[in-house]
C-alpha cells in the first residue's frame, strides 16, 4: 500500500518565529560595546585595577625603601638608566615603579571608598526627601544647597582642616563633597517615579513606605546613579590628588600620586620623569573612568540607545 505524502504546511506554520529578546545583562553589554572608546577604557582601567590589587607581589621593590646611591636615576630607556629600576628613582632614591603601583592602590581605593560613603547616605536622604516633601525635603535640600555653594575641592579642604590630614579623613572629606549630587539626583529620579501607575498600585495594595522606597522606586532609579557614581569616581581621584599635592591628603611616606607630584615639583627640570609619570597615571585613570561613564550612559539611558 502506497504511503500518503505529508500534508503541506499551513501559512501560519510558515511564518518564522521571532527570537526572544535579549536579557538585561546582554542588552546592557550590547549598548556598552557599541562605544569603542568605552571598551578601550574598560580594558585600560581593568589593567590598572589588577596592577593595583597585585602591587605587593609585582612591585620590584619596597615603595618606601631608599637607595641613596641611586637618587634621581632616569628610566631604563634613557642614558644612565639601570635595569633594577625600570622607571627610575625619585629624589630620595625610591623606585618609581613600585611607588606608582602602590600609589594606584591608595588613589583608586580613595575613589572607591569615597563614592561608597557618599552614595549610600545620598540615596537614602534622596528617597526620604522625595517621600516626605513637606517637612523633611525643605530642610535637607537647603543644607545641600549650602554645600553646593562651595566647590568640591574647597569643601574637602574645609573638612580636612577640621579633621586633620590623613588617609581616612581624606575619604570622608571627598565623600562629604560628593553627597549633595547623590541627594539631588536620587530625589529627582524618585519624584519622577512616584507619579507612575505601578507606585499607585503598590500603595493601593498596602505596601509600606520603606517597601515602596527600596522595592519599587529605587530599582528604577539605579541607571542615573550608576552613571553619576562612575563620574564621581574620577572626580574623587582628582580631588585626592589635589589634596595630596597641597599636603592635606595622604601623608608621607605612603605613596600617593598627588603627594608624589608635590614632592617632585622642585625637580621638574632636572628629572622630569619624577613628575611626568605620576601625572600620566592620574591622566590615564581619570580619562578611562570618564570614557567608561560615557559608555554606561549610552547603555543605561534608553533615550541615548542607538537604533540598530
Amino acid at each position: 500500500m502506497r504511503a500518503l505524502p505529508d500534508p503541506l504546511p499551513s501559512p501560519a506554520d510558515a511564518v518564522p518565529t521571532t527570537p526572544p529578546p535579549p536579557g538585561p545583562l546582554r542588552e546592557f553589554w550590547l549598548g556598552f560595546s557599541t562605544n569603542r572608546g568605552a571598551l578601550v577604557a574598560l580594558c585600560v582601567f581593568t589593567l590598572m585595577a589588577l596592577a593595583a590589587l597585585l602591587a605587593p607581589w609585582i612591585a620590584p621593590h619596597d615603595p618606601i625603601q631608599q637607595y641613596r646611591l641611586q637618587m634621581l636615576m632616569p628610566p631604563i630607556w634613557m642614558d644612565g638608566g639601570d635595569a633594577r629600576f625600570l622607571l627610575g628613582t625619585d629624589e630620595l632614591g625610591r623606585d618609581l615603579l613600585s611607588r606608582l603601583l602602590h600609589g594606584a592602590r591608595v588613589s583608586l581605593g580613595i575613589g572607591l571608598a569615597s563614592v561608597g560613603l557618599s552614595l549610600i547616605p545620598g540615596v537614602l536622604l534622596g528617597l526620604l526627601t522625595a517621600f516626605h516633601p513637606r517637612w523633611l525635603s525643605p530642610v535637607v535640600m537647603r543644607v545641600m544647597d549650602v554645600m553646593l555653594a562651595l566647590p568640591g575641592l574647597l569643601l574637602a579642604i574645609c573638612v580636612i582642616t577640621v579633621l586633620g590630614p590623613g588617609l581616612f579623613n581624606t575619604v570622608i572629606a571627598i565623600a562629604i563633597g560628593s553627597l549633595p549630587e547623590y541627594v539631588r539626583l536620587t530625589r529627582a529620579a524618585a519624584l519622577a517615579e512616584l507619579g507612575k501607575d505601578y507606585v499607585t498600585a503598590s500603595r493601593v495594595a498596602g505596601a509600606s513606605t520603606w517597601r515602596l522606597m527600596f522595592s519599587a522606586v529605587l530599582p528604577n532609579c539605579t541607571a542615573p546613579l550608576i552613571v553619576n557614581a562612575s563620574l564621581s569616581f574620577s572626580a574623587a581621584i582628582l580631588e585626592a590628588a589635589g589634596l595630596g599635592f597641597l599636603g592635606l591628603g595622604v601623608q608621607a611616606p605612603t605613596p600617593e600620586w598627588g603627594s608624589m607630584l608635590s614632592s617632585a615639583r622642585d625637580y621638574i627640570v632636572r628629572a622630569p620623569w619624577v613628575v611626568t609619570l605620576p601625572g600620566l597615571c592620574i591622566l590615564v585613570s581619570v580619562l578611562s573612568v570618564n570614557l567608561m561613564g560615557d559608555g554606561l550612559r549610552d547603555a543605561l539611558d534608553p533615550r541615548l540607545k542607538r537604533v540598530s
